[in-house]
């Protein structure tokens, strides 16, 4: 499940100003090239590529790169975990096991960091044990019941199917057994490379210092160079709700699916509603959405919104309250239903009352960050969230990074997404170990795993049109439909468009959104070609493969009408969120 993408237009729109680069490279570097190098991968700042030939060599390094760390080993042993400085138990310690603390770990370990990781509930954290995973093995039976129940579907294709049935236990325990064996993936990666795991909460006692153990004991106390914290998230639910696990739900009861109510009330239609709205129905039950803007998901390319919106909602068990606050709800109790209080949410007038089996509280996350001790380092939290910088550094109360300390993904509140999480986990450690590198939260693409999918990557029209009327460019659309997409028609799945924001003047991708078949599968080509700068002019020279659904984007980037002739990398600067 990909949860609350929160990027907007006011982080996203705008680069990060930074002072360009006075770097040098001295004879440490494992290499002398004589000429530049294109090493604009992976979102990395302009500085990384300009071409190491016009650095200095003559003089000592004047950046902020960790060049200590410059000649550390490219590989870690797996018994000894590297070797940490002698003034500190390890070189880096990381609070939280979810998937950003995961892939910062085992990249660290990789890099020749001696690296330990501090968990105090579940290794996986949220994503494998309370969403993404859990989630996605509900949103397979969920798919594979809306193609048995699909009659004009199944005739079409020549099939003839009894009846389709399911075993609400089996299902549940399906989702369960997934968790638990991507679980245990993850805690045997990193025993397997070596890295600790301290099993307790965590908590910073002031620089290099962290505490972990049980909550209101001593605990143990270890030294790290570095602390990177990945907290994570819990479901954020609003003043009013009363929830009792059972018949008022967050996602993490949902996702157990200890039963199918048959009319349940879902607050919110972003990620997390709309997902278990396409479990709920498939399984039989009636939906209502209550929602507190206008419109439906609102959070997606409004055009690719309306279209999903006659797809996923009006032909399916689902009715929707738009522009309501539900300001009370109160679980079943005595016989009596779940009972939801709406209030008009401009004017604040009570406007309806409902009652529903059940209500699952979809309204986001919040993060996850009480009792880290950042107080000790003169932190600040904001809405909960930990404060950072472009390079997750957390900021003090003056705005000022602390030394040595970083914080990654839902607790900081950037791009509340897993893969986002890890992405920026391997940055920070790709700066302990002397390459500066910024994230470029724009090519960080989102995923809703409905049937079909949605999936997104970049601005929304609105926003590139909001850009480029600040910033003084043309904004030009092109789409494509899986109507034409053979591979599409053969598996009788045609519904579904791509949508291509770009500018036409120089062929810069600025957003692309895609409903329909296998969606999450297909944006990734969008997305590397952001993180490389890749043109339109020259990923329209890509070869795919006949017939396959990645035509489908072949085919969006072959429409695009680019005016200028110039082909290479995107040379503007990454915007860092």
């Amino acid at each position: 499940m990909q949860y609350s993408a929160t990027l907007s237009l006011s982080q996203s729109a705008a680069a990060s100003t930074i002072p360009k680069s006075n770097y040098t490279v001295n004879h440490s570097l494992p290499f002398s090239p004589s000429k530049p190098i294109n090493l604009r991968f992976c979102g990395l700042r302009r500085e990384a590529f300009l071409g190491f030939s016009s650095l200095s060599r003559s003089q000592p390094p004047q950046s902020k790169i960790r060049s200590d760390k410059i000649n550390c080993p490219i590989s870690a042993s797996l018994s000894d975990n590297g070797s940490a400085p002698k003034s500190f138990d390890y070189d880096l310690v990381i609070i939280g096991a979810g998937v950003g603390g995961h892939g910062a770990a085992l990249h660290a370990v990789e890099k020749g960091l001696k690296t330990a990781i501090i968990e105090g509930d579940v290794i996986g954290g949220t994503c494998v044990n309370r969403g993404c995973v859990p989630s996605k093995a509900l949103l397979a039976v969920s798919g594979r019941m809306r193609d048995l129940q699909n009659e004009h579907h199944m005739k079409a294709l020549g099939l003839q199917v009894a009846a389709a049935g399911y075993d609400r236990q089996g299902v549940a325990d399906h989702a369960n057994n997934l968790a638990t064996k991507i679980r245990n993936n993850l805690t045997n990666s990193m025993k397997a490379l070596g890295v600790d795991i301290l099993t307790g909460v965590g908590s910073i006692l002031g620089p290099h210092k962290v505490q972990y153990g049980k909550l209101d004991s001593p605990g143990n106390i270890v030294t790290a160079k570095d602390i990177i914290i990945a907290t994570g998230s819990v479901p954020f639910v609003p003043k009013g709700i009363e929830v009792d696990g059972k018949t008022v739900i967050t996602s993490d009861h949902a996702l157990k699916l200890e039963s199918v109510p048959d009319w349940i009330a879902i607050v919110g239609s972003g990620y997390i509603g709309l997902e278990f709205s396409d479990v709920y129905t498939a399984l039989g039950s009636e939906v209502t959405f209550i929602e507190a803007l206008d419109q439906l998901m609102p959070g997606f390319d409004p055009e690719i919104g309306k279209l999903a919106q006659r797809v996923l909602i009006n032909p399916r068990k689902i009715d929707y309250h738009t522009g309501v606050f539900a300001t009370k709800i109160t679980p079943a109790k005595n016989g009596k239903p779940v009972t939801i209080e709406l209030i008009d949410a401009k004017t604040k007038e009570p406007k309806d009352t409902l009652e529903v089996d059940a209500a699952l509280i979809a309204t986001g996350r919040a993060p996850f960050t009480d009792g880290l001790g950042l107080d000790s380092v003169h932190v600040e939290r904001k809405r909960g969230f930990v404060p950072v910088d472009e390079r997750m550094r957390v900021l003090d109360f003056k705005g000022d990074p602390v030394p040595h300390l970083y914080c990654i993904g839902d607790a900081n509140g950037k791009m509340m997404l897993a893969h986002a999480a890890s992405a920026q986990g391997i940055s920070v450690v790709e700066q302990l170990t002397g390459r500066d590198h910024v994230l470029n939260h724009l090519s960080i693409p989102a995923a809703c795993f409905t049937h079909p999918e949605i999936s997104m990557v970049g601005l929304t029209e609105p926003q590139a049109r909001e850009k480029a009327e600040k910033e003084g460019f043309e904004v030009s659309v092109a789409k494509t439909s899986f109507k034409a997409n053979t591979k599409a028609l053969a598996e009788n799945e045609g519904e579904g468009i791509a949508k291509l924001i770009y500018r036409p003047d120089n062929g810069e991708i600025l957003g692309v959104h895609i409903f329909g078949l296998h969606a999450a599968d297909l944006i990734h080509e969008a997305s590397n070609a952001i993180a490389l700068g890749t043109r339109i002019q020259d990923i329209k020279l890509a070869v795919h493969a006949h017939p396959t659904l990645s035509e489908v984007i072949d085919e969006l980037f072959k429409s695009a009408k680019v005016k200028a002739h110039a082909s290479g990398p995107i040379v503007n600067e990454p915007v860092a969120v």
